[in-house]
């Protein structure tokens, strides 16, 4: 098996791209060991020392490392790790539910979230995909016409996701939504 690697925006985060498919109905993200708990690949990548989190993609893993750590230093035992879980024959994901992941929304706002999330899934999460990361809906402020999206995968703490945020998202939502006025990342 060989496996590929891909830089991404966020120098913290690598891209991993075995040639399969990852999680093909939704992607993960798994914050820290007991979130991977779920995942016997994501479990293993942890064991890694200076693994900060794991996101699965469609047909990638992206991990991000903390600073103290170097590529260098950590790619080897990951790229083991992948190959490993990958061909056991364990599940990737076990039992995992595979909802969309968005936020639920109810109120008198409902409709603009619907087409909000739509543009989402449709125009935004494939774009941040190819770079490794992830975007969910979090909430819609309808007073303030505030959404709030959370990053996932390489998009979360990359150094380039606030211009991507502003300047991209913002503007396309805008533009589609004009209830919106500003979109904000959420923790």
């Amino acid at each position: 098996m060989f496996i590929q690697t891909e830089a991404t925006p966020n120098p913290n985060t690598l891209k991993f791209l075995p040639g399969r498919a990852i999680s093909p109905d939704r992607p993960m993200e798994f914050e820290d060991a007991a979130s991977a708990e779920a995942s016997p690949l994501a479990a293993d990548l942890f064991t890694v020392q200076g693994v900060r989190g794991v996101f699965f993609g469609d047909e990638f893993i992206a991990v991000t490392k903390t600073d103290d750590v170097e590529w260098d230093h950590i790619k080897p035992f990951l790229l083991g790790a992948i190959m490993d879980g990958l061909q056991s024959g364990r599940p990737i994901a076990g039992d995992a539910e595979t909802a969309s992941g968005h936020a639920t929304y109810e109120g008198e706002a409902e409709g603009i979230v619907k087409e909000i999330i739509e543009l989402i899934d449709t125009r935004v999460r494939p774009a941040v995909a190819r770079d490794g990361g992830d975007i969910l809906f979090h909430s819609f402020i309808a007073d303030t016409g505030v959404v709030r999206l959370k990053m996932r995968g390489a998009c979360a703490g990359c150094p380039s996701s606030t211009m991507t945020l502003k300047s991209g998202i913002e503007n396309l939502l805008k533009h589609y939504v004009p209830e919106i006025s500003s979109v904000e990342a959420v923790e």
